[in-house]
Parts: C-alpha cells; sequence; structure tokens
C-alpha cells in the first residue's frame, strides 16, 4: 500500500505539493508544499513530516510542519479529522494526497483554539514565507524551493498524463480545535461516568436487593379433634410372645401372664427356680458320695 501510494504521487506530480518515503524508513514521509494563492502565504514553500503507523492504511497518518510559517507550531502534530487525533473519523480510501491538498487549503483558516496552530500577523507570515524558500531539511539535504523545482520538472514532462484534476476534499476532513475537542471529551467522560453510575447502581441492586421470597409450604391440616364427649382408646401396648421351646422345658402349657409391673413373664421364674433346684440336687448328691 505505501509502496503504491508513493508511485502514484510520483507519476502523477502536482507543481504545487510533493510527498515521499525516507529511504530508510517506510512509514516516515516528507512532504514540501506551497502556501496558497492570494494569502500572506502565497510566496512560501513549507516542508512537513507525515508518520505513517503500522496499521496504515486501517489507522490514520500524523503529521507537523517543521518550517516556520506563521500559521502551524514547527515540530508539533497537528490536529486533523484526518489524522491520529480523531481516530474515529478517519477513512482508509484518505491519503497523503488528500492530506496535502487539505493543509494547504487550512493555511487560510483561521487558527483560533486549534491543536498546532497558532495566530500572527499578516506580516509576521509574509516575512515567514519569504524566509521559507531557502530553509534546508537536514533529512533530505535539500531546499524548499530546491525540491518544488524538481516538482515543477516532473510536471512539465510528464505532460498530459500529469494529474490535472484538483483533488477535492471531502466535507468530513476538517481542523479539530480545542474547543471542540474538549466538549468532545467532557461528553465522552459525561457518558462514561453516566455508564459507571449505571454499572454501580446495577451492581448494587444486585448484592442489596431483598432475598426473593419463596412462597411458604402449607401447613399441615390439623388432626381432627374427637368428638365431645367420646373417650379417647387407650393405646394397647404388644409384648413379645414366649418361645414354645422354652415353654416346653419348663413344663408349663399354662397361659403366659405379663406383671405389667416390671415387665418380666412369670415362666421365666419358673424356670430360674427349677434350675436353682436341680443344681442344688446335683451338689448335694456329689457331696454325699
Amino acid at each position: 500500500m505505501l509502496v503504491r501510494e508513493a508511485a502514484e504521487l510520483s507519476n502523477s506530480p502536482s507543481p504545487d505539493y510533493t510527498a515521499a518515503p525516507l529511504e530508510s524508513d517506510l512509514f516516515e514521509w516528507h512532504f514540501t508544499l506551497r502556501g496558497p494563492p492570494k494569502s500572506p502565504f502565497s510566496e512560501g514553500i513549507y516542508h512537513g513530516r507525515i508518520v505513517l503507523p503500522p496499521a496504515y492504511p486501517l489507522s490514520p497518518p500524523s503529521f507537523r510542519f517543521t518550517t516556520p510559517s506563521g500559521r502551524f507550531e514547527p515540530n508539533r502534530e497537528i490536529c486533523l479529522s484526518i489524522s491520529g487525533h480523531h481516530e474515529e473519523t478517519w477513512q482508509p480510501a484518505w491519503g497523503v494526497r488528500t492530506a496535502l491538498v487539505a493543509l494547504r487549503s487550512f493555511m487560510e483558516t483561521s487558527a483560533s483554539g486549534q491543536i498546532g496552530g497558532i495566530d500572527t500577523s499578516d506580516t509576521v507570515r509574509t516575512r515567514l514565507a519569504a524566509s521559507s524558500r531557502s530553509w534546508r531539511c537536514s533529512t533530505c539535504v535539500k531546499t524548499n524551493e530546491e525540491i518544488i523545482a524538481e516538482c515543477e520538472e516532473k510536471y512539465r514532462e510528464a505532460g498530459d498524463s500529469a494529474e490535472k484534476k484538483e483533488v477535492e476534499i471531502p466535507a468530513e476532513l476538517r481542523m479539530g480545535f480545542r474547543d471542540e475537542m474538549e466538549k468532545a471529551k467532557a461528553a465522552t467522560d459525561e457518558s462514561s461516568k453516566e455508564d459507571a453510575e449505571s454499572a454501580e447502581l446495577a451492581e448494587g441492586f444486585v448484592q442489596t436487593g431483598p432475598e426473593p421470597i419463596h412462597s411458604a409450604p402449607a401447613a399441615a391440616t390439623p388432626a381432627a379433634r374427637p368428638a365431645q364427649g367420646v373417650p379417647t382408646p387407650t393405646p394397647t401396648v404388644r409384648m413379645p410372645l414366649p418361645d414354645p421351646a422354652r415353654l416346653a422345658f419348663a413344663g408349663t402349657q399354662q397361659p403366659v401372664h405379663v406383671n405389667m409391673d416390671t415387665g418380666v413373664p412369670p415362666w421365666l421364674d419358673y424356670a430360674i427356680t427349677s434350675l436353682v433346684i436341680m443344681l442344688v440336687a446335683i451338689i448335694l448328691k456329689i457331696m454325699l458320695r
């Protein structure tokens, strides 16, 4: 893209401006242009630098004049809607040629509040225009007048193939002014503040909002109360049945009665008594031998 754009400027030269990349750095260009006619800058020839970002043409370049002109501060980046100050308005279809034509026309506009611009009298601008012709770039090693003279020669050699039609400046391309930048910044800050406040409110609502209300489980239906005058039945206590084998051993087939006071069945008492008697009889028999 950069090589193609440099070739286009070289193959379609203009007698009023030129630009080319440095041999050592394809992303740094130097430009030279005449001052706009019928203005205090008309006799001037001005030099400057263009720095192209690695993402060019998706990102805009930056521009600065190196020759004093009384309109732009030397060696300070100029604010343009086509420059790095306004990436949001940059369009990849714009290029270096369009920017040079725009810069040249903007020299006649007021610099009041414009970033990178200065206000001086017409007398000062006329004096600086006269001295600008001999201004020499240490990198290009040529004066501004020598560079423009070469452009004029190329333009004459190109003849009918040279670019005759003046480049139209897009309506969106304009200078940037401090008050506009401050208003835009204030609007952006206000919008960011409102977004932050909204986010804080939303966060606070999520964190401090009332707990979700869950429906309480249905209360158990109270048990039906017995009809008045009807006695409540006493629950029956069920005890385990005795082992039939033990009953046979005890020699009784009588019904089992449970002592409700102690909870011990009578047959167990009989069995224990029988065992004691048998043990005593055995002991006596042994002793009498």
